[in-house]
């Protein structure tokens, strides 16, 4: 789960630099924040997780369901935070930087195992 948190990190920080080139530095800004939205909340689902896993008996369905509760409830919490208090908002780069880091996991189902 490290793994896949810190594959979305570096997703979102290749989307800012790439933002910040089409866009400049709202749009680089807004990139990060995006990325950051779906980094942070699944990298405490995987604190939470880990935790979980090493106490006897503290691993079970309802467990799981209720953090992922939790992330998503994060995860949308951070979205309409962004857009309150950032003004100089690029809604195109917050969203591209979002779907970047969601979708960055795909680049290790293409890896090969050793």
């Amino acid at each position: 789960m490290l793994r896949i948190v810190s594959l979305q990190l570096m997703a979102t920080v290749v989307a800012g630099v790439v933002a910040a080139l089409l866009g400049g530095w709202p749009a680089m800004f807004s990139a990060v924040l995006g990325g950051l939205c779906c980094v942070v909340p699944n990298g405490l689902f995987a604190l939470r997780l880990f935790a979980n896993a090493h106490r006897p008996g503290a691993a079970n369905p309802m467990s799981f369901f209720i953090g992922e509760f939790i992330k998503i409830a994060l995860t949308v919490g951070f979205l309409f935070a962004t857009a309150w208090l950032y003004h100089d908002l690029n809604w195109p780069a917050l969203i591209g930087g979002f779907i970047v880091a969601l979708k960055s996991y795909i680049i290790l189902l293409f890896r090969h195992q050793k």
